[in-house]
């Protein structure tokens, strides 16, 4: 292979990707790459004005890119922005499914514990990590099986290698992401072609909104017990920034991993591989 093939596999110019979250940090990091590398990045999140936002702040690569609202818990939603996917680019070629997150309700403390954690809580938690992830691939799955080939790249997390004290509803439902992504990419592969592809990214600690203060002080801005006790057991002494995320990413939606399905990648620093002694 020369080097004009290897640049090649990461040219996605004409191809189309669909990211879900991609009004978040790291859905948003995702879309711009692939925005980037030539591709049409298509943004879908339930709430319009973010993925619109993203796209305003990218530049010049905006021109490629495209936000449409859905939601991820509504299959019927799902389909309406396939169809107005579809008129607009003709089809999808790979489906990054980043839709995901936990809630304050759904994760114990001293002041909550795991007996008394709302069900509704822990349904909404399990519900947008799991069940959104297989929606979106029910529907744009079944549009890549039409045409014979494609690729979807789901986001697990450390969690589901390592459950996290606290958090038993996200840990669960990335250790259900794990399982249904090497389902998936077995059903796709026999069932209907061997160019369906089905991986996912298995994200380590990375600073965002949404875990800010339960890592750093509010006040301080120094680590929390639980985020110093996370650094201590990352042998690269640090957090993750979502552009550490995308050199895994690109790879596993480009053909330079034309024969890799099946798999779950960390993305964490070495924290899978610490044990501590």
């Amino acid at each position: 292979m020369n080097l004009d093939d290897l640049n090649a596999m990461y040219d996605f110019t004409g191809r189309t990707f669909l990211v879900t979250g991609g009004g978040g940090v790291l859905g948003g990091e995702v879309a711009r790459a692939l925005a980037g590398c030539g591709a049409n990045v298509v943004v879908l999140d339930r709430h319009v004005a973010p993925a619109q936002g993203l796209i305003e702040r990218t530049g010049p690569d905006s021109t490629r890119m495209y936000a449409v609202g859905g939601d991820v818990l509504d299959i019927t939603s799902l389909r309406q922005a396939a169809a107005r996917i579809g008129e607009r680019f003709g089809r999808i070629d790979g489906l990054v499914n980043a839709a995901g997150g936990n809630k304050p309700a759904a994760t114990s403390g001293p002041d909550l514990s795991l007996f008394d954690l709302p069900e509704d809580a822990l349904r909404y938690v399990f519900d947008l990590n799991l069940i959104g992830t297989i929606l979106p691939c029910q529907v744009f799955g079944r549009q890549m099986v039409e045409q014979g080939e494609g690729v979807i790249l789901n986001f697990s997390s450390m969690n589901a290698f390592r459950p996290l004290t606290r958090v038993a509803a996200y840990s669960v439902a990335k250790a259900g992401i794990n399982n249904f992504t090497q389902w998936l990419a077995v059903h796709m592969a026999q069932t209907y072609s061997p160019n369906i592809r089905v991986n996912a990214v298995a994200p380590g600690f990375f600073m965002g909104q949404q875990n800010r203060y339960l890592l750093t002080d509010r006040e301080t801005g120094e680590l929390t017990p639980r985020g110093r006790t996370i650094i201590d057991h990352t042998p690269m002494r640090r957090f993750g920034t979502p552009a550490d995320l995308l050199g895994t990413v690109l790879w596993l939606l480009s053909p330079a991993s034309a024969f890799v399905t099946g798999i779950v990648v960390p993305v964490d620093g070495g924290f899978s591989a610490f044990s501590g002694v």
